[in-house]
């Protein structure tokens, strides 16, 4: 069932024409970056978009030239899980192992419990917070090492009424797509 909703998710998104996806990222990130969590973090994780997930790209900007602290997940090979990597300029991105931009191996790792705000991303997502990634538990091991508040980040057409959760799945706190910014559990 799982993997039936992930491909029904991902032919929606493919669905949205490119000029549409590139204002409604755009729209997002303004949503986003209005927000008071935003405002007050300090150190973000973020994460550099695949080709069917909201191009952040101008959060990470804002976040660099506001000075905040700013990291992206990087896969360590020999351990299989996630950390999280400094950068100061996208510039320090790689091409890592499963084809996302990452930090580079010179890049500084961040504890996570250091994070004030995680932006995640996600198959689809439901109002309650609970995520369906893409099946292998990456993000849910990360996830599971940080106190900040998890934000995740989607397009409208990626909320679903309602995910099955498994023990090992962490909510988010709140979602943003580009016509909303919602606490997660709240009606309304």
């Amino acid at each position: 069932m799982k993997a039936e909703l992930r491909q029904r998710m991902r032919e929606a998104v493919r669905a949205i024409p490119a000029d549409a996806r590139t204002a409604s990222a755009r729209r997002l990130c303004e949503i986003l970056v209005s927000q008071i969590i935003w405002a007050q973090a300090t150190s973000v994780l973020c994460f550099a978009p695949l080709s069917d997930e909201p191009d952040i790209t101008a959060v990470v900007e804002d976040a660099l030239s506001a000075k905040k602290m700013v990291a992206l997940p990087r896969f360590d090979s020999t351990s299989g899980v996630y950390s999280a990597a400094v950068i100061t300029a996208r510039s320090q991105l790689v091409r890592g192992p499963f084809g996302a931009l990452e930090p580079g191996p010179g890049c500084p790792l961040l504890p996570l419990n250091q994070l004030d705000l995680i932006l995640v991303p996600g198959v689809a997502f439901d109002l309650a917070g609970r995520r369906l990634g893409r099946g292998k538990g990456f993000y849910d091991r990360l996830l599971a090492g940080v106190r900040g508040h998890k934000c995740g980040v989607a397009f409208e057409e990626q909320l679903v009424a309602q995910l099955s959760e498994e023990p090992h799945d962490v909510r988010v706190d709140s979602i943003v797509t580009p016509r909303r910014w919602r606490l997660c559990g709240v009606e309304g």
